[in-house]
């Protein structure tokens, strides 16, 4: 008895020494009322006060961060699309400089300052451009790109298809509550920024923690939680045409939503005020504290909502409402099992049905890192899978040029994965992994020796590490 008495006590002390050791691994940045600490590829940032305080903390901690993702945008942007981070910003505040609400305004004033402070040199102009980048690159630059060759038909960029998620309540959970899960993908010179996680406690409105961009203040992956009990994510329309460039930018609207609402018919109001369509998606958002959980797609002209307490909605970046599929998109690909599209529409129904009454954090994580593809109707991490590996796929049964990324063995494809039910989420909290949802690796010097082709984004092409799933939750005093 006395030995096992002793066996205890070492391990409890083994135990605790390998909690604390952990802790002291993990390096914590104050500045103000404001921390960072990276954890599993994450960067956790909290800032609290007023809307210049709070952006001072945001600038001064993430002014790294913020400058290496914007010299990858820059170039990379050009050999993209031919146009640079100057052409943003000059077009960005040309058309939203005077339109600015004044606490956002503020916010952005001190994330500019804040960097300034830390050593790197930046504007207030530069950061309103760095945050409506997808309103310029996705909704101006398409409308206006052939001015730039009047004798030469260019035909107009269309929106990409980016991003996979679900959210089940009532019978269809395990817990009859809520469970949401959502992954980013795009590609990996893009995505692989996003791996900041915000959490902001302001001086007025809701608290909240989203995913961003270092020098975001609007998430635009799309995930995020608030303490009015509302979670939410989007997956953004595929050939979307439409934008609007005197209305307000999808950074502000969906800032002010995040911040202010106070329940999801809120959300939805503030979302839509002076649309411009800058970032066009299905919006999949759930009420804690109704168990209630609403599809809301947003185009320009049409929207359409529903709204359950029983079942599930899902997103794989086509319109459902046949309005804005038929007469705001161009190939979507909703029928067309061979697209990223139409593939994931079958496969997400099937295994929501599959695991209906069952659904739960694990087999969230199942679905979200599902690699069957219902064409070649066999297991195979591809372009067109729930867990996208367009980087492994040969791209065969390509069967139309709207499709995002085409060309065989793009590197491209799912980046991060967020889960999370109503128990975490009453803390404002999630399991996160940064890496694909499945966990394989992507390492860019083996990917870029067989595939040369790519060797132009060698320079900003990471790898794709395994990753843990780890557990955040907005910070408590």
């Amino acid at each position: 008895m006395k030995n096992v008495f002793c066996f205890f006590i070492i391990l409890s002390f083994l135990l605790f020494n390998s909690c604390q050791q952990k802790k002291e691994n993990i390096k914590v940045e104050k500045y103000q009322k404001g921390f960072k600490y990276e954890k599993d590829g994450w960067i956790f940032v909290h800032i609290e006060g007023e809307p210049f305080e709070r952006g001072f903390q945001y600038g001064y901690l993430i002014a790294e961060e913020y400058i290496q993702t914007f010299k990858c945008y820059d170039e990379m942007m050009f050999q993209s699309l031919g146009i640079d981070m100057q052409f943003v910003i000059e077009n960005a505040n040309k058309l939203y400089g005077n339109k600015m609400p004044k606490e956002i305004l503020e916010e952005l004033k001190g994330i500019a300052q804040g960097i300034t402070a830390k050593g790197y040199n930046t504007t207030l102009e530069d950061i309103i451009g760095w945050n409506a980048w997808m309103d310029i690159t996705e909704g101006y630059w398409p409308k206006i790109k052939p001015d730039f060759a009047k004798y030469v038909f260019i035909p107009s960029q269309k929106r990409k298809e980016k991003c996979s998620a679900f959210i089940a309540t009532g019978n269809a959970t395990k817990d009859k509550k809520i469970v949401i899960a959502h992954s980013t993908f795009d590609d990996f010179w893009n995505v692989q920024n996003v791996n900041l996680i915000l959490d902001i406690k302001p001086s007025k409105g809701k608290a909240f923690v989203m995913q961003a961009t270092p020098g975001y203040v609007a998430s635009l992956t799309d995930f995020f939680v608030s303490s009015a009990g509302i979670v939410g994510v989007e997956t953004s329309f595929v050939g979307f045409n439409g934008f609007d460039e005197t209305k307000l930018p999808a950074f502000i609207r969906q800032r002010i939503a995040m911040q202010y609402a106070e329940n999801i018919d809120q959300f939805i109001e503030l979302l839509n005020k002076e649309n411009n369509a800058g970032n066009p998606a299905s919006w999949l958002l759930g009420d804690i504290n109704s168990n209630e959980i609403v599809k809301f797609e947003q185009g320009l002209i049409f929207s359409n909502i529903e709204r359950k307490k029983d079942g599930y909605f899902f997103g794989c970046n086509i319109a459902f409402d046949p309005k804005i599929r038929n007469l705001e998109c161009d190939g979507s690909g909703y029928n067309d099992i061979r697209r990223h599209t139409g593939g994931r529409k079958v496969r997400f129904e099937t295994l929501l049905e599959k695991y209906f009454g069952k659904i739960d954090i694990q087999i969230a994580k199942a679905i979200m890192s599902d690699h069957y593809d219902v064409y070649q109707r066999k297991n195979f991490p591809g372009a067109n899978t729930v867990c996208a590996h367009y980087d492994n796929d040969k791209r065969k049964y390509m069967s139309s040029s709207l499709a995002v990324h085409p060309e065989p063995f793009s590197p491209s494809g799912a980046v991060d994965c967020k889960i999370s039910n109503s128990a975490y989420l009453k803390q404002m909290g999630f399991i996160a992994r940064f890496g694909r949802p499945c966990g394989i690796v992507f390492n860019a010097e083996k990917f870029l020796k067989k595939q040369p082709q790519w060797n132009w984004q060698k320079k900003y092409l990471k790898d794709r590490e395994h990753k843990s799933w780890t557990t955040f939750s907005s910070y408590k005093k």
